[in-house]
Order: C-alpha cells, then structure tokens, then sequence
C-alpha cells in the first residue's frame, strides 16, 4: 500500500500538466470527509490516505503519494436532495429561509446560488416541501460547507492572500445629536422584557409558511 499524507488544494500551485498526468480516485462525501481512509486509484494502485485531522477532501483536490507521484480527487455522484423554490408562487429567499431552518438542525448543506442540496432524509423533505419549496431526488457529487472551522477549504472559497481591508472609515452623521440629560430610568421603564428561554428536549415544529400561497398545478411540491 502506498501512503499519501500530503494534500494541496485544487493542486494550486501545481503545473497543468502534472494534474493531467495524475491518476484519479472518485470518492464520495462519506469518504471525503474522513481524514484517514483507503482506496484504490485509477492505476489500480492501493492507497492509504493519512491526513491531519478535521481535514475535508474535496473534489479537485490533489494528494502527494509518499514516492512523489500525485492523485486528483473527484467527488463521486451520489443520492442528494436538490432544493430549489417555487418559481410560480415563492421567490429566491425561501432558500435563504431553508439554509437557516437546516442549519439550526446542523445539517450539512452545499450552497448555491439557485439552489440546496443535502444527503437524502425523508423527514427533511417533507419539512421543505411544506415550507413550499420543491424538492427532488438526483444523482450528483456533493459538496457542503465545511464551517469556518475548515481553514478556507470549507466551500471552495479562501481568501489567502487577498489583503482584504475590512476596516471602514464611514464617519456616522445621524443627523442628530444626542441628548445626555435623558431620563435614563423612564427611558429603560419602556424596555420589552427578554424573550423566555425554549424548553429543552422538544421537537422542533416546522416552520410556519407565509400567508396567501396559492399552490399552482405545476408547483411539483408533492405534500
């Protein structure tokens, strides 16, 4: 078995011809997940894959073989839901909406600008097709977000060297100016009370769907 424990992301960095010349393993999220596993490449070669923990394999990514040769990974096609909303009656925010409920469920979600998709779960669909949004079954390679945690490999997107410069220099003018002589005890008397905390253990309700939706006969919701 030959081991590989070295990683380069989308083989950044990597002359093009060298990722052509590369043997391949197409892996599925299961397995790109985990930062140790076996599998058989292209060539027919064994290979034992030994990479720092909490490290996410992704599709275009290139492993380095201990005797120098590389691999390209491909994210294998496998059953997902893809989530998209209704074009007659809803509006590109449902998905928005769908993103947070699932992620409240930590849910592992790949995002996309028209559309979700996530690993296959009956009762999930059926929470989004009751938030009126279309579900359907498909074959295809998935890719959710790996979380901040996931060091700029989580959705493909790493800043790296950008030089981003988020410091803002917007010099507030309200329009007004303050009145330090307020009554601050009548001001705080106004305060609304904090909400009460949610009971634990209970099942999470699905969430309520906006009025007025009038479902049209090829809204394919399938309630």
């Amino acid at each position: 078995m030959i081991q590989a424990s070295k990683l380069i992301p989308q083989g950044k960095g990597l002359a093009p011809v060298l990722v052509k010349r590369a043997t391949t393993i197409e892996l599925d999220w299961d397995v790109r997940q985990k930062s140790r596993f076996a599998a058989t490449d292209s060539a027919g070669r064994d290979l034992g894959i030994f990479l720092p923990r909490g490290t996410l394999v992704r599709g275009g990514d290139m492993l380095v073989a201990e005797d120098g040769s590389m691999v390209r990974v491909i994210a294998a096609p496998q059953p997902v839901l893809v989530i998209t909303h209704c074009k007659s009656h809803g509006t590109p925010f449902d998905l928005t909406r769908a993103a947070y409920h699932l992620g409240n469920r930590h849910v592992p979600i790949e995002l996309q600008p028209d559309h979700l998709k996530i690993e296959p779960d009956h009762v999930l669909a059926d929470m989004l097709r009751a938030m009126h949004l279309i579900v359907t079954e498909q074959n295809l390679a998935f890719e959710p977000e790996g979380g901040a945690y996931a060091a700029g490999h989580g959705g493909g997107h790493s800043h790296g060297a950008h030089g981003h410069d988020h410091h803002h220099d917007h010099e507030h003018d309200h329009g007004h100016s303050h009145d330090h002589d307020h009554d601050h005890g009548h001001a705080h008397s106004h305060a609304a009370a904090p909400a009460a905390a949610p009971a634990r253990g209970r099942t999470v309700s699905i969430p309520g769907v906006a009025q007025g939706h009038v479902h049209g006969p090829h809204c394919n919701h399938d309630h």
